[in-house]
């Protein structure tokens, strides 16, 4: 009897380390042909570093990995890509300026003779691809001119079209309609009839016990359950992916709560897959509270935070501070009004790479160093200084880039420049993104500190063990709403359930 699901490519004793981190310990894996191999795990457990070693984009510094039953070494992706190994990324790597077809076949352009690119072929076959994957979609369209789910699939029509045997799917849904997730579950479903294997990561737990045969979940690096999906609940995801020993995480520092300090009111963004990114979210924060906004990816949580920034001039909604309406309609007014944020992403929002690290502090409090006309280099200087001490921030000099320190340094740098303009609410979008453990501590020992200075925190995190750790109240979020709250030391299951709402009931209205 041959078996119904064979396996197409292993991993054995996969390890991966970085400077500071291993994010692959002696991994054991098992990629199984004709089916949908869920892989599963907290933001930086390892997932998108396995997916990129098997799409040869990262190399192992130990193990083996096998295809067909044969030891292969993938020196680079074009060489995976040889050997059948197709990837869409979670990050878009896609040309805005050039035409869909020429995105889908760009680096394996179709040609006449091997030397004109055969423009007629490629705009041909990608406009069968767009029909495969039932989008009206006009083959030279120029990318930019697409929404981002539009986007997102035409990378997956780019992985489709180089006849991929064994397919990785990160985060595919993450900007995708309901309708066109609907799409893209067919389009795996046929995949699997034609016997190729599938890797899906996503943080969306309801989709992978629909879509998934077999299951691999990942915790700091190590497998710690994988099986069929037959009989796997949305609780025993949760119990591997967090475990039962608790990650060192600083305890509560004993304080008393102040009266309310921010308020928002019926928070809304429209999105532009139509219905709401924001959906009339309200919410408030006490002076010296750190509330955790907890939701998987694609929730509107990040959008929230934008939203209460004035980055977004088509929302809608009442802000409050100290009871007081917050009127200003700049980013630069709602700081002066003492909104600070930290964006998830510091290299691309929150820190100048070519700058110096003193110039990144004080970016964004240079009116408190100028005097007339004049900037005084030596207050500045000195107020850097002094919040390099404060936040333990480990440089060789403030006059050295900001590019030259660690990820944890960077995030220190953007906490100070917040800090300095004297927030009254500090709004923090995945503090402990891409950090590691030690920085992490340091970080969230900062943030006990500050709340104990009586500053308001709102937190957003994608890690369970973070928001129940460090909150003292929890708020989950799910398709812009706000689906659960939570006192400290809530039941992680009840979190997670709130946060995957269609899976578990019916929402009420």
């Amino acid at each position: 009897m041959t078996e119904p699901h064979p396996i197409g490519l292993s991993i054995r004793n996969g390890s991966k380390i970085y400077p500071g981190t291993q994010a692959l310990k002696n991994v054991d894996f098992d990629l199984r042909m004709g089916a949908v191999n869920v892989l599963v795990g907290e933001n930086g457990a390892g997932k998108s570093t396995l997916m990129k070693v098997i799409a040869g984009v990262e190399q192992l510094n130990g193990g083996t990995i096998e295809l067909d039953g044969k030891q292969v070494v993938f020196a680079d992706k074009a060489d995976a890509t040889r050997n059948g190994v197709g990837i869409v990324f979670q990050e878009l790597n896609l040309f805005p300026n050039l035409t869909v077809a020429e995105n889908i076949f760009v680096g394996h352009e179709k040609t006449l003779g091997g030397i004109h690119i055969d423009g007629q072929a490629q705009r041909t076959a990608a406009a069968a691809l767009m029909k495969r994957l039932e989008q009206n979609i006009d083959p030279d369209t120029p990318l930019g001119n697409l929404r981002i789910g539009q986007q997102q699939i035409v990378e997956i029509a780019k992985a489709l079209a180089e006849d991929a045997r064994i397919l990785i799917l990160d985060e595919p849904t993450s900007a995708l309609s309901a309708t066109e997730v609907e799409v893209l579950f067919r389009v795996i479903n046929d995949l699997k009839k034609q016997g190729v294997g599938i890797v899906y990561i996503s943080h969306r737990l309801e989709e992978l016990i629909r879509i998934g045969d077999y299951i691999t979940v990942l915790r700091d690096g190590v497998i710690t359950g994988s099986r069929s999906m037959q009989g796997v609940d949305i609780p025993w995801i949760v119990a591997n992916m967090i475990g039962s020993a608790s990650k060192e995480f600083p305890k509560t520092v004993e304080h008393d709560l102040g009266g309310e300090v921010f308020r928002v009111e019926d928070i809304c963004l429209p999105s532009p897959a139509g219905g709401y990114a924001v959906n009339h979210m309200s919410l408030s924060v006490r002076e010296g509270e750190i509330v955790g906004l907890y939701g998987l990816m694609g929730a509107g949580r990040s959008e929230l935070l934008e939203c209460i920034m004035a980055q977004h001039p088509n929302s809608s909604g009442r802000l409050f501070i100290s009871g007081k309406p917050v009127k200003e309609k700049s980013v630069s007014g709602r700081i002066r009004r003492g909104l600070a944020l930290i964006p998830e992403d510091r290299k691309r929002d929150g820190l100048v790479q070519i700058m110096t690290i003193r110039e990144n502090l004080t970016l964004s409090s240079l009116y408190d160093f100028t005097r007339g006309f004049h900037l005084s280099l030596k207050a500045e200087a000195a107020k850097a200084a002094e919040f390099v001490k404060r936040m333990a921030i480990k440089i060789a000099s403030p006059e050295h880039p900001v590019s030259s320190l660690s990820g944890g340094n960077q995030q220190k740098v953007v906490i100070g420049k917040a800090l300095m303009t004297k927030p009254r609410i500090l709004l923090m979008d995945e503090p402990s993104r891409g950090i590691d453990i030690g920085a992490k501590a340091e970080i969230f020992r900062t943030m006990r500190h500050l709340a104990a200075d009586g500053l308001g925190i709102l937190f957003v995190t994608s890690d369970l063990e973070e928001v129940l750790a460090l909150s003292d109240r929890i708020l989950v979020m799910a398709n812009g709403k706000l689906t659960g709250q939570f006192p400290a030391g809530a039941n992680a299951a009840d979190v997670v359930s709130a946060a995957t709402p269609n899976l578990n009931r019916v929402e009420t209205l």
